[in-house]
């Protein structure tokens, strides 16, 4: 069996790494999916250190767990990274695994994250503050060590066709 590929989505808040991730997963099998939010969902809602570290116990718990899992080529794994000392974090709780990382960014322009997060805050799903801080962190991505995929004119599905195509393929450009 060919080396199982860890799938990497960042992105600020609102580019979209949860909808690609769920149609990505789709269309990649065998494949295993984990949004790294889901080690947050605490209420109320405390980022301290000691919620920081265990949260990354766990999210490096799940990964080693599906990367030793015979039954699964792809682990997909979306979150809000947005410095590359956590991707550093992440992989240092993976040493001893053999895997290939594909690090991908989603990109989105000032203009279209607005309209998504507009869209989340008006439905309830997220509170009016998320836009300004993840406007924000736009810049911090344009920095990142990654492949990056601009999002903002594509659906999920059309993002996660780009995704799985260049994973499979490994052409190596972004479009």
């Amino acid at each position: 069996m060919a080396v199982k590929q860890l799938i990497l989505i960042n992105g600020t808040m609102g580019a979209g790494k949860s909808a690609v991730s769920n149609q990505l997963l789709r269309l990649l099998a065998p494949s295993v999916y984990l949004d790294g939010d889901w080690c947050w969902n605490m209420n109320p809602f405390v980022a301290n250190g000691e919620n920081k570290a265990m949260v990354l116990d766990n999210i490096a718990y799940l990964l080693r767990s599906f990367l030793s899992n015979s039954g699964y080529q792809y682990v997909i794994f979306c979150w809000v990274i947005h410095q590359e000392e956590i991707f550093e974090e992440i992989f240092s709780r993976l040493e001893g695994m053999e895997y290939q990382p594909v690090k991908i960014t989603l990109d989105v322009s000032p203009g279209a994250l607005c309209q998504r997060l507009l869209g989340d805050v008006r439905a309830g799903v997220r509170q009016e503050d998320v836009i300004e801080r993840s406007l924000a962190r736009l810049p911090l991505y344009e920095k990142m060590d990654t492949v990056h995929l601009d999002v903002s004119r594509r659906t999920p599905e059309e993002a996660a066709q780009w995704i799985a195509s260049f994973v499979q393929e490994g052409d190596g450009t972004c479009g």
